[in-house]
C-alpha cells in the first residue's frame, strides 16, 4: 500500500490547479477527481472494515456523506470537483492513509483473514479488501498516467 501510494503521488507531483482540473472530453474524468476517489475508496473500506458498515448502508452513514460524489465519479464529479490545488488532494489522501494505518496496526492476522459473507462479489476477507485498495490505486494512476500526458503544460504533454 505504501508503494502503490508513492507511485500516485509520483504521478502527479507538481501539477497545477489547471491541470489537476483538466478534462479530457465528456466522458473523462478529472486527475484531481480521481485522487478524491482514491480517499473515498479508502473511506469507503474504512467504514466497511473498521466500523463494520456494510456496504449496502454507506449511503445512510453521515461519515460517508461527503464522500458519495468523488467515490462513484462520472458527470457529478465533473461538475463539483475542480478548483482544488495539489496539496488539497494530497492532504486528503494522507489524512485516509493515517487513518488506514492507525487501524490496521490495532488489528491481527485473524482479522485479516475474518470473512464478510455478505460482500458484493461474495464471500471476502480483510485482506482480500485491503489488496483491492492497492490495486484499485494501481488501476487509477495508469488512468492519471494517461489523462496528464494530455494535459497542457506537461511535461510528458509530447511525449
Amino acid at each position: 500500500m505504501m508503494w502503490m501510494r508513492e507511485a500516485v503521488i509520483r504521478s502527479v507531483q507538481g501539477m497545477t490547479q489547471d491541470q489537476l482540473d483538466f478534462l479530457l472530453d465528456n466522458k473523462a474524468n478529472r486527475i484531481g477527481a480521481l485522487l478524491l476517489h482514491l480517499a473515498a475508496t479508502e473511506k469507503l473500506y474504512q467504514l466497511n472494515t473498521f466500523d463494520q458498515v456494510r456496504l449496502q448502508d454507506l449511503q445512510k452513514t453521515a461519515a460517508f456523506k461527503d464522500w458519495d460524489v468523488p467515490m462513484e465519479l462520472g458527470d457529478p464529479a465533473r461538475q463539483a470537483i475542480k478548483g482544488h490545488n495539489l496539496k488539497y488532494y494530497l492532504n486528503l489522501l494522507q489524512e485516509t492513509r493515517e487513518k488506514t494505518l492507525t487501524e490496521l496496526r490495532k488489528r491481527d492476522d485473524a482479522w485479516l483473514m475474518a470473512v464478510d459473507k455478505s460482500w458484493g462479489w461474495g464471500p471476502t476477507n480483510n485482506l482480500c479488501k485491503w489488496f483491492h485498495v492497492c490495486e484499485h490505486e494501481s488501476h487509477h494512476t495508469g488512468q492519471i498516467s494517461l489523462l496528464k500526458t494530455r494535459a497542457p503544460g506537461t511535461k510528458s504533454e509530447n511525449g
